[in-house]
């Protein structure tokens, strides 16, 4: 029997020279600007284990260069997923040799973990292209929740990866979500509210002082006689940030279990208690994502509807809202 090629490092020996520019300036500035494909966090590890040589020696990420001296990097390819494949079908929007995006189903985990080893977009990817265990989370560099639907990118090579990753933390991609919302709401505006762990329930989130900067633009989309529809941008991406800035705002997302309570608008037709009931997930999608592509520079952007539950439960909000409106708003 074969070998499983991902518990093998791959590994690539990379050399160059320093130009004599760079002469008095850190070893790990230069090997950056050297080697962009890699991260400077990445190049640093490898600057102090050993497999980043500075005139065939082993030196300190500060140490100064002199111009001229050669460069050896190891590239360490390691297998960082040990996830396995499995064929579960995926909703693919956009593929090429550097990205694939798709469009994540609400109920779909996004990594394995405790409770759930298999059956994860993970196990999933790596069933599409086996070569994706050789990149950090399987070339995952941003999540949904569970129980959020939508547009995710996915990094196939390690340049596609370090890419996203500081297009990511720049703020250079553009994240466009669609909730739906408890409360009419009257004009849009931007929640610039820190968020951390909950000081007392460490499974939730929470706006505190001490919390890692986290701001959300909204407007609204579509008003209700209860419930409003708003379009979401991310500027930072904090867990479960627009759950806890919406909540915080007291505008929850409906059917979000953590966040959130059922209530019933009165009045309501019993076609929307029903469905407000039933609905078990928060109504939050991706709708849109566009970034520069790692290759070329040019933006790419992707959309994906809304998911069928959702247009239901917008569709009984309407029923429900001309049927207020028929009434004489009583």
């Amino acid at each position: 029997m074969n070998a499983d090629p991902r518990d093998e490092d791959d590994t690539e020996l990379l050399e160059a020279e320093v130009p004599m520019h760079a002469a008095g300036r850190r070893f790990d500035q230069v090997l950056a600007e050297m080697f962009p494909d890699f991260s400077r966090s990445r190049l640093a590890e490898w600057i102090k284990s050993g497999d980043a040589l500075l005139d065939g020696k082993q030196v300190r990420p500060r140490e100064a260069v002199r111009g001229g001296e050669p460069v050896a990097v190891l590239v360490k390819m390691e297998t960082e997923t040990r996830a396995e494949p499995e064929d579960i079908p995926l909703h693919v929007l956009h593929e090429d040799e550097e990205v694939l995006v798709i469009n994540k189903p609400a109920g779909l985990v996004v990594h394995p973990g405790a409770g759930n080893p298999r059956g994860t977009l993970v196990n999933a990817l790596l069933h599409r292209d086996a070569k994706l265990a050789e990149l950090p989370r399987a070339g995952i560099v941003h999540r949904l929740d569970k129980d959020t639907s939508g547009v995710m990118v996915v990094a196939r090579t390690l340049r596609a990866h370090t890419n996203l990753v500081e297009q990511l933390s720049g703020r250079e991609v553009h994240r466009q979500y669609v909730a739906v919302v408890a409360g009419p709401m009257i004009a849009g505006s931007t929640v610039d509210a820190p968020i951390g762990r909950h000081p007392t329930d460490r499974v939730r989130m929470a706006v505190v002082a001490n919390g890692r900067p986290a701001i959300t633009h909204y407007r609204v989309r579509e008003k209700f006689r209860a419930h409003t529809v708003v379009e979401c941008r991310l500027e930072t991406g904090r867990t479960h940030q627009i759950r806890v800035h919406m909540a915080h705002v007291r505008h929850p997302i409906i059917g979000d279990p953590m966040y959130a309570r059922l209530t019933q608008p009165r009045g309501a037709t019993e076609a929307l208690s029903e469905g407000l009931r039933a609905f078990k997930r928060q109504a939050l999608h991706a709708e849109k994502l566009a970034f520069a592509h790692p290759a070329t520079g040019e933006t790419l952007t992707t959309e994906a509807g809304l998911p069928a539950d959702m247009q239901h439960l917008l569709a009984l909000l309407r029923e429900d809202t001309e049927a207020f409106n028929a009434r004489g708003g009583r």
